[in-house]
């Protein structure tokens, strides 16, 4: 062990996608450093031996001894802090870092920095196509997909937009964003957290050294205590006031407007739903605080059609509509999804419900007040299906094996006017690749019909 214990050795912990960018990134800057994945045969393995082949790697259980010998621990976002090699690590001087704070030491340009539960992806991706129509050269990236790491391939941008989650958070202290938001914080990764005190820590993260923040009035959670002194904008589904943006009614017509001035009808966007005029008014603010004119801010936001797997419209058929929100994950998201869509319908129009998979030790009591006001049927699916259901009452309920059965059984329970929406407030993995696997397996089952 010797051989590699030294006051400059750094270890890059967890291979995959991140994993593989932190080492190509300390090996351009010659750092002497190992990589450990306690996986036997982790994602980015074969990328690594190919293309850093003097670079060890060494897999299986976490070595105390070797990771207590480094300067630095650079963690890739899948790895807990909590593991005890880790912490007898930490606890001899080792330093924790992560990606995200080696992109910020590299790089001036200002950082748009997203956080929260829901909605982040398509926050992040909205405000990028903001700043494009804004003419500015945008680099999106973070947990959207692309490493931050790999935006130093390429010349210095003059704005980032950076996603970013729990994880990541975690061991970023130099973020230093130009604005930071957390757009609402619901029951996630309680898995990985021993408590919600833990996950909401990790998310307030993002504020530190923040010289903007905008936050969300409808979420308590999302409001950071910061000094008096840092500018803060905010926005919310009420009246809109200095500062603060929101809704407004003129002759039946509802805008999205700020201060006195209204922006634009909700009628003219192609998103809908009261959680997407949250993002809406959320990117609006972020962009703002960074200078966006907000023309171009209005201009991207009529051309934006939401993400894929993301409240996505996929079709109507016999006057039913099918929505695919395969991301919605966990209880917040769905819930979320229930109202926004809810509240578009008339009085006579309902939801069926495809939901389940895997809970990730999640409670689904928060589903039953959306599915008794919006909710026709429910089709349940997956390991955790059957004690999603019985959280769930006044809805008619049935099981259904896969996707397409569970789409038929909805179009079944369906009236013409509803929507059916997939939304499993679950993770995937018990029967699908992820959620694109799912939601394209929803997308299928309704093509098909």
């Amino acid at each position: 062990m010797s051989l590699i214990a030294s006051d400059k050795l750094k270890v890059v912990i967890g291979l995959g996608q991140t994993g593989l960018a932190c080492a190509r990134y300390l090996a351009a800057k010659g750092e002497r450093f190992v990589v450990v994945d306690s996986r036997e045969n982790p994602p980015g393995m074969d990328e690594l031996s190919t293309e850093l082949p003097d670079v060890k790697l060494i897999c299986g259980p976490f070595d105390a001894e070797l990771l207590s010998g480094a300067s630095e621990l650079i963690l890739s976002p899948g790895v807990a802090q909590s593991d005890p090699a880790i912490q007898t690590a930490v606890k001899a001087g080792a330093k924790l870092s992560g990606d995200i704070d080696l992109f910020c030491n590299e790089i001036s340009a200002p950082i748009v920095a997203i956080t929260g539960s829901n909605a982040k992806s398509t926050v992040t991706t909205l405000v990028g196509e903001m700043a494009v129509a804004a003419g500015l050269n945008v680099g999106v990236c973070g947990n959207i997909g692309t490493p931050v790491l790999e935006m130093l391939n390429e010349p210095e941008k003059d704005l980032y937009v950076i996603e970013l989650s729990s994880f990541q958070l975690e061991t970023t202290n130099d973020l230093r964003a130009a604005v930071a938001t957390v757009l609402n914080i619901s029951p996630d990764h309680l898995d990985r957290y021993d408590s919600m005190q833990g996950y909401y820590q990790a998310k307030h993260r993002i504020f530190r050294g923040a010289k903007k923040v905008v936050v969300n009035r409808d979420d308590a959670l999302t409001m950071p205590l910061m000094p008096s002194g840092v500018d803060q904008l905010a926005y919310h589904l009420g009246k809109p006031d200095l500062k603060v943006f929101g809704l407004t009614e003129e002759k039946g017509e509802t805008w999205l407007a700020v201060g006195l001035d209204k922006l634009i009808p909700v009628s003219e966007l192609k998103i809908r739903g009261s959680h997407n005029m949250a993002n809406a008014l959320s990117a609006l603010a972020l962009g703002q605080s960074v200078g966006l004119p907000m023309d171009a801010m209005l201009k991207a936001l009529k051309n934006f059609a939401g993400l894929k797997h993301r409240c996505q419209w996929v079709a109507e058929k016999a006057g039913i509509e099918y929505y695919n929100d395969s991301k919605g994950t966990n209880v917040g998201a769905t819930v979320a999804a229930l109202n926004g869509l809810g509240k578009t319908l008339s009085a006579d129009q309902r939801i069926v419900l495809i939901a389940g998979g895997v809970g990730k030790g999640a409670e689904f009591s928060e589903l039953a007040e959306p599915m008794k006001q919006f909710a026709r049927a429910l089709i349940y699916i997956g390991e955790d299906g059957s004690r999603l259901a019985d959280s769930c009452e006044n809805v008619i309920k049935e099981s259904a094996d896969d996707m397409q059965a569970a789409v038929a059984k909805a179009q079944a329970q369906a009236k013409e006017g509803d929507i059916v929406l997939l939304s499993p407030a679950c993770a995937s993995f018990d029967m699908f690749s992820g959620f694109p696997a799912r939601g394209d397996a929803f997308i299928d089952a309704v093509e098909a019909l």
